[in-house]
């Protein structure tokens, strides 16, 4: 109830600046109440997840600068601690990157993963495109915390503030890739710390929680950008805003587009048709100079005009056909 109406209903005729700052002193009092449970994080249950966005420029190439994502995931019972820098923050590059950091750095997956409500992942209940299928190859599930929530993912939160306050500081980075290079330099040495609430390092845990997680599967599940599309014929296609070359005799073909993190693949019919190192930056076009060499000779062939064939062999002599049809023009008279 605004200060106003309450004035009003207790008949209040004082200062109301005075009587505004005692209601705002009160309030606290009568507000309802939003208690927060202890938490407990049994071995192999969860992995809380979060996007971190270090404040730093990075250069991304085409001159162009950036803080590109970086997936944080950190195992709840033991507090291990994988990242990863993503170029992007769309469903394709999420599932890559949890796949990324599950089978190279965690070794393990998880009963739960914990998010909030990353448009990546889902919306109001809803999984995004390809999530659902990410999660059942792996046998696990998501689970995304209502908002207001901030203790259901305390810890990977405090991991975030805990890279800008040890990684950071005295950093500087010449691409995504040099920061993912020092990144996973540091992470050893961030897991060799001894976290004060478990009076423990969590690389001295993280073989307890990896009992209690499910085997990687055998079959690497999907993820990252997979697309089909018939080929143009300017032979290049888009991946999430940036423009690839591909080998032009694939032109008028239905080609398939796969981009993990690193490289941007074009297949046709098993047949690789291009391979191009994944671009940072964004309204890029990426060329292959053997494509722009090959879609040359084509272009000079079709605009060369065909030289016709002689066909003397076709050619008889006209008698022929008056001994066939039985004319005589020596004497006018047909035999």
């Amino acid at each position: 109830m605004p200060a106003t109406v309450l004035a009003e209903r207790i008949g209040w005729d004082g200062s109301a600046s005075w009587f505004r700052e005692q209601v705002r002193r009160v309030r606290p009092d009568y507000a309802p109440k939003d208690p927060a449970s202890r938490l407990r994080h049994d071995p192999g249950d969860q992995v809380q997840c979060d996007l971190w966005f270090p404040p730093a420029k990075i250069p991304l190439g085409n001159g162009q600068l950036g803080s590109p994502p970086v997936l944080v995931m950190v195992a709840a019972h033991s507090r291990f601690i994988t990242a990863v820098m993503l170029p992007s923050r769309t469903t394709p590059d999420l599932l890559a990157g949890m796949w990324f950091l599950l089978n190279g750095q965690l070794s393990a997956v998880p009963h739960r993963l914990i998010w909030d409500n990353e448009a990546g992942i889902g919306r109001r209940n809803h999984l995004a495109t390809g999530m659902t299928e990410f999660v059942g190859a792996l046998a696990t599930r998501i689970v995304q915390l209502k908002p207001f929530d901030p203790e259901s993912k305390g810890i990977v939160e405090r991991a975030n503030q805990y890279f800008e306050t040890s990684f950071m500081p005295g950093r500087t980075f010449a691409s995504p890739a040099d920061f993912n290079t020092q990144l996973t330099a540091w992470l050893p040495r961030a897991n060799t710390r001894t976290v004060r609430a478990l009076k423990a390092r969590p690389v001295d845990l993280i073989g307890r929680d990896r009992a209690g997680m499910l085997p990687l599967p055998s079959v690497a599940p999907s993820a990252g950008f997979a697309h089909q599309v018939r080929l143009p014929r300017d032979y290049y296609v888009r991946v999430l805003s940036n423009d690839y070359s591909v080998d032009p005799t694939a032109i008028g073909r239905v080609v398939d587009i796969r981009a993990d993190l690193h490289r941007v693949e074009v297949m046709l019919q098993g047949r690789l048709v291009a391979s191009h190192e994944r671009s940072w930056s964004t309204g890029a076009t990426i060329t292959d100079r053997a494509h722009v060499a090959a879609a040359d000779v084509m272009r000079a062939r079709f605009q060369t005009p065909r030289a016709v064939p002689a066909q003397d062999d076709l050619i008889r002599d006209l008698s022929d056909y008056d001994t066939a049809f039985g004319v005589d023009f020596t004497t006018g008279v047909a035999s």
